[in-house]
């Protein structure tokens, strides 16, 4: 027997204390949580006894309020905005003593307490207040119910977005006192714009400018954005910034701290984790603090007196929520602007359609530099086009052709070179050397891959490995690659420059920063790190990859790709340069050489009036099986106005709208999986048909409403396979990113 325990007597009067606590501790664990009741002739709350209450169902014919009876034990903490949960679906049969019973246990939210109700039949009691913590105000509940009637989604789906997960231990903790207002900041960098310094002074009096902001190259853009804030915080209101990643949330994040001090503002994002995310959402809630600095979610932040939302790069797809009902942030922020009265400005360093559809409407006002200041600021840009390419020996032979090879030798004399290849990877397509004909695995008919050198091919669908690939058209044995990817180029470049590192940053790994010292970063389109000092030069490698892109965002893409690349290296009066591999003539690439995106988005907006195609007009893609399509169609009520177009095959991967995607060969990759409800890809091999319905402006509410009420009867008579595989047999986005 040990020291400690000499002395003691089995049921004596004195107990060690270690002994003691433990069995205190088994006590407390003994003792039953409270758990949902029935509350069978519980007596019911004196005032107001009736609770309305938003179930978290998420199908569309069950998008309403129910009412429940409020126990007059939870009357205390059952105020509207608190989380509650309730018995549901336990249909008229199941009544006792006047109460409905029986029913599964499902989440919700109280809207809003009431004297009676206007359902004739028994009530169902609340079964538990899971926190007393009001959590759903009315002004999130307006926004949230705008943005599921704008998207023909529910808002549960909306809600679930919008809040957090619930974390006790967040809740526990105390709330501080909202820090002072900080005094209005200098005008700063924001001097080298026309009308920047009286953007911010009309933020720090209180007004509520709108502007599309196209940003100089360079890093500046994150302290720009910071002021922007601070003169909205000087007004004693608040902020709120959405960004795209991680990365540059963290930039906006650090420039904040430095302007304005911690505890100043809180930081949304996912990386965060369930319990800080969720306490920085109620620090926000609460007042404690009044801007906000996130990713998409972020865009729904119940932010107090809110004067500024502020998007950045609105055309990453990371801005596309792919969960139902797939809301996009600079279409929510624009409704929070128009609703809650407040400053908008949508910032990047190119320019987005949508973006000149703003400035074009005389909604928003361009907030934009002069020439002066952005040949100033820009890079040299270069072009090789087919012809070049067609003369120049060393471009068949290697890589790089010969005048990007001999500006990244003279660039890596001053400092690191960024080259940006659209495909990760090794060899990610691959074809006949003799025919031509593309690569396919003989199981599923995807795309054959070359992992690395010397290694088996293996599908990229299904994954299975090919050791004995033949050509079926022409009986060939050779492959040539069709598409160089990141990992690949990163090894030629390396035996090209052989004394000098090289880094890639794509998906499975995405540098933040790289050191000014001489290197060849390899990185895909968004996964760019940021370089000390700026990149002494840039080669944008294999441009027909992402202009051939059967799409009509193709262009429009390719050229906020390729600006930000550029923005990230030196000035052509420090010697910065950039060489794009692509054919001279096309108007995206005149539009970088040029640096001038705005004219870009204004020529595609023309275009696209013309034809009729978004953001001119509005439109929905509706996906499903071909039977499932045609009766969904057929029972439609769509506007008169509006006009269908298809049906088409859905290409590989899904239906077209039926999620975002970061690009080819972006950090996030094509698509971003399956919506927590009526996302993915469809279920088994069954074909897939996709249809577009095109509206002109002013019938897109008419529009989302007509798909919203024919999904809802559809899921209410429950048609064969309206539920496969997790979501529906029909799927609908309105306002979707990808429409072929």
């Amino acid at each position: 027997m040990s020291r400690e325990n000499e002395g003691f007597e089995v049921g004596g009067a004195e107990e060690p204390e270690q002994l003691a606590l433990i069995r205190e501790s088994v006590r407390k664990a003994k003792v039953p949580r409270a758990k949902p009741r029935t509350w069978r002739g519980a007596a019911l709350a004196k005032e107001l006894p009736v609770a309305r209450v938003l179930v978290d169902k998420g199908v569309l014919h069950l998008d309403r309020y129910f009412d429940y009876a409020v126990p007059e034990e939870l009357d205390a903490e059952a105020q509207p905005g608190v989380r509650v949960r309730v018995r549901f679906g336990a249909g008229s049969r199941n009544v006792r003593e006047g109460r409905r019973e029986g029913g599964g246990l499902i989440d919700g939210f109280i809207v809003e307490r009431c004297a009676e109700t206007e359902y004739t039949g028994p009530l169902a009691a609340l079964a538990q207040v899971v926190s007393p913590e009001p959590v759903l105000d009315s002004g999130l509940l307006e926004l949230a119910r705008a943005v599921a009637d704008r998207y023909a989604g529910s808002l549960a789906d909306v809600l679930q977005l919008a809040v957090p997960p619930r974390h006790a231990r967040a809740e526990s903790k105390a709330v501080a006192e909202p820090p002072a207002p900080p005094a209005a900041p200098d005008a700063g960098s924001w001097r080298r714009y026309g009308h920047g310094p009286e953007f911010l002074r009309a933020l720090a009096s209180g007004g509520a400018p709108r502007a599309v902001w196209t940003a100089l190259p360079g890093p500046q853009w994150a302290e720009e954005i910071a002021r922007a804030v601070q003169a909205t915080l000087a007004s004693g209101r608040g902020a709120l910034v959405v960004v795209p990643t991680g990365r540059p949330a963290a930039r906006v994040d650090a420039a904040l701290t430095e302007l304005l001090g911690p505890g100043q503002h809180a930081l949304l994002t996912a990386d965060a984790g369930q319990e800080r995310r969720y306490q920085e959402w109620l620090s926000v809630r609460r007042g404690t603090v009044r801007a906000v600095v996130g990713t998409r979610a972020a865009m729904f932040a119940p932010v107090r007196d809110l004067g500024l939302v502020v998007i950045w790069e609105d055309g990453d797809s990371n801005h596309s929520e792919d969960r139902a009902p797939f809301p996009h942030v600079r279409e929510v922020l624009e409704l929070r602007s128009t609703r809650d009265k407040c400053g908008f400005l949508l910032g990047s360093w190119s320019c987005t359609v949508e973006a000149a559809q703003l400035v074009e409407s005389g909604w928003a006002v361009p907030l934009v530099a002069d020439r002066e200041q952005v040949r100033g600021a820009a890079p040299l840009v270069r072009t090789v086009g087919d012809l070049d390419l067609a003369r120049d020996e060393a471009a068949r032979a290697a890589r790089l052709p010969t005048l990007a090879w001999q500006v990244a030798r003279e660039g890596l004399k001053h400092g690191p070179v960024l080259v940006q290849v659209p495909r990760r990877g090794y060899v990610p397509r691959l074809a006949c050397e003799r025919c031509r004909e593309p690569a396919r695995c003989r199981r599923c008919a995807g795309p054959l891959e070359a992992q690395e050198s010397g290694a088996a091919l293996r599908c990229g669908w299904c994954g299975v490995e090919e050791a004995a690939w033949h050509c079926e058209s022409c009986g060939g044995f050779r492959l040539r690659a069709q598409v160089v990817g990141a990992r690949r180029t990163a090894e030629e470049l390396g035996r090209a420059f052989p004394a000098v590192p090289v880094r890639t940053s794509g998906r499975e790994q995405v540098l933040d920063t790289v050191p000014g010292a001489p290197a060849l970063v390899v990185s895909t389109p968004g996964a760019e790190p940021v370089a000390e000092g700026g990149y002494a030069a840039a080669l944008l490698l294999d441009g027909w990859a992402m202009l051939g892109r059967p799409d009509l965002r193709a262009g429009e893409d390719a050229l906020r790709r390729w600006v930000g690349a550029a923005s990230l290296v030196r000035p052509q009066g420090a010697g910065g340069t950039v060489v794009v591999v692509a054919e001279p003539t096309l108007r995206p690439v005149q539009a970088l050489v040029r640096w001038d995106p705005v004219g870009h988005a204004v020529r595609e907006l023309a275009e696209r009036a013309e034809l009729g195609f978004p953001p001119v007009s509005r439109m929905a893609a509706v996906s499903g099986t071909p039977e499932a399509l045609a009766e969904f169609l057929a029972g439609a009520e769509l506007p008169g106005d509006a006009v269908v177009l298809g049906p088409v095959p859905v290409r590989d991967g899904g239906p077209a709208g039926s999620g975002g995607s970061a690009g080819p060969g972006g950090p996030g990759g094509p698509g971003s999986g399956a919506s927590r409800r009526g996302g993915g890809a469809p279920p088994g091999s069954e074909p897939w048909e996709r249809v577009l319905i095109r509206v002109p402006p002013g019938s897109g509410a008419a529009l989302a409403t007509s798909l919203k009420v024919a999904q809802a009867a559809r899921m209410a008579r429950g048609a064969k396979g309206a539920r496969e595989a997790g979501g529906e047999a029909v799927r609908v986005r309105v306002d979707p990113l990808d429409i072929g």
